[in-house]
């Protein structure tokens, strides 16, 4: 019998069934056995976990004890290699410096443009649409959108060139046909760093900053089957992610009309077809909390794993050494004594004081400590500047009622496309209804 001292948390006798949804059985046990339980999934002991104390301690306070590994992860390194999302240690202190740099917010700064321009051709197309009265596949364009910004900011004048072979990637199979098709571009990648190398060119893009990037301990620069892998990892990381936040926010606000006209309010002193800078985005705070909300209620990110390098402890709980730990912000973020009505969507939330009286990890969607996601600045300022672009001009009305579906695969993706009518929003000029 185990002393007190190596206790270890409830849980399922019953080991998770693949054909499962692992999602769904994972809220099953939540509601059973709170906000910890010991389970068998995929073959190994794991702590599935949802206090934002003991979530806490695993990613900021002893996260040096709890390496990327498990289920999740394997996956992603079967795809990606060992790039920032799947290595550690010393290699991933190594490459989180090399790479950190073009995520700055001077980086960032520079690659505003890309992200307006991209909006902008979004935009004429879905006002283009309002005119004529037609529908729009929402998840479609916003995921070709946002693959845009990606392969523009990480390739930027080689962006015409590398664009047609990188389109497998808004799509949406993940099978070994992708995967073989995809892992055949990073020759692509080096390709294009080849030629610039012989040119001369240092480029400000992102392939630009990692190229010119080197190692603070040896000064060398990132050899090229590794510079291939970290931009390949930057490319799915920063797509699916951002593209599936705003699908789901564009769901929402068609499903909450008064969210929609506080967003719609908010933009009106904006002149139509202006762009502001990211100095400028703090003056939208309604923005910022409808992204924080939709990130709340569907986090991109919605399992983290990592595994225990040495035997440590979680609350009254012992953690055994090799100890898988399965970490969901989307339980987190659903938990009714941080979030009132936690299946609502309410924006104002994380509005002033309230959003400061919760624990600093009630929401997590990037992750948390030093291995949060290095894409954060980046895709916040671009969810903010998409919204702030076409919210002031159309609204997108849902006629579908059926409640939405999720695939919790790598992302939290929605089952179906949502499609939707755009509509103008009122005070849009004659002039632009008609064209």
């Amino acid at each position: 019998m185990l002393s007190s001292d190596l206790k270890l948390p409830p849980g399922p006798d019953e080991k998770f069934d693949t054909a499962e949804d692992l999602l769904t059985w994972m809220q099953v046990h939540f509601e059973r056995y709170g906000d910890i339980y010991r389970a068998d999934i995929y073959g190994n002991k794991v702590y599935v976990i949802a206090s934002p104390e003991d979530v806490e301690h695993v990613l900021l306070t002893n996260w040096q004890n709890y390496i990327r590994k498990g289920y999740a992860i394997k996956r992603i390194s079967m795809l990606l290699g060992a790039g920032l999302i799947s290595s550690n240690g010393e290699f991933w202190v190594k490459q989180r410096r090399m790479v950190q740099p073009a995520f700055s917010r001077k980086a960032v700064t520079a690659q505003s443009d890309v992200m307006v321009a991209a909006n902008r051709e979004l935009l004429a197309n879905w006002t283009e649409a309002a005119r004529r009265g037609v529908a729009v596949n929402v998840t479609r364009d916003v995921s070709r959108m946002v693959l845009k910004v990606v392969l523009l900011s990480i390739f930027g004048e080689d962006y015409a060139r590398v664009a047609p072979l990188f389109e497998i990637v808004s799509e949406e199979s993940r099978d070994l046909e992708f995967a073989h098709m995809f892992s055949a571009l990073g020759k692509v990648i080096v390709d294009v760093a080849s030629e610039r190398r012989r040119n001369g060119i240092e480029a400000t893009d992102t392939l630009g900053w990692v190229m010119q990037a080197r190692d603070r301990d040896r000064g060398e620069l990132m050899p090229d089957a590794q510079l291939a892998r970290e931009i390949m990892t930057l490319i799915v990381a920063g797509h699916e992610t951002t593209s599936s936040v705003l699908n789901w926010t564009w769901f929402l606000l068609s499903r909450h009309p008064e969210a929609d006209r506080r967003l719609a309010a908010e933009l009106e002193g904006l002149p139509l077809g202006a762009a502001p800078s990211i100095e400028d985005l703090p003056n939208f705070p309604y923005v910022e909390q409808v992204v924080e909300e939709a990130l709340r209620l569907y986090p991109p990110l919605w399992l983290m794993t990592r595994r225990s390098l040495a035997d440590d402890r979680l609350g009254e709980y012992f953690v055994p050494a090799g100890t898988e730990i399965y970490i969901s912000p989307y339980f987190i973020q659903r938990q009714p004594r941080f979030w009132p009505l936690p299946d609502a969507f309410d924006p104002g939330r994380f509005a002033g004081g309230e959003a400061e009286s919760r624990p600093r990890l009630a929401t997590c969607p990037f992750g948390a400590g030093p291995r949060n996601c290095i894409g954060e600045f980046f895709a916040r300022v671009e969810m903010q500047l998409h919204l702030i672009m076409v919210a002031r001009v159309l609204r997108l009305r849902n006629d579908d009622a059926r409640p939405p579906e999720m695939i919790a695969g790598l992302n939290l993706l929605s089952r179906n496309h949502f499609t939707m009518t755009p509509e103008f929003r009122p005070g849009v000029p004659a002039g632009m209804r008609a064209g």
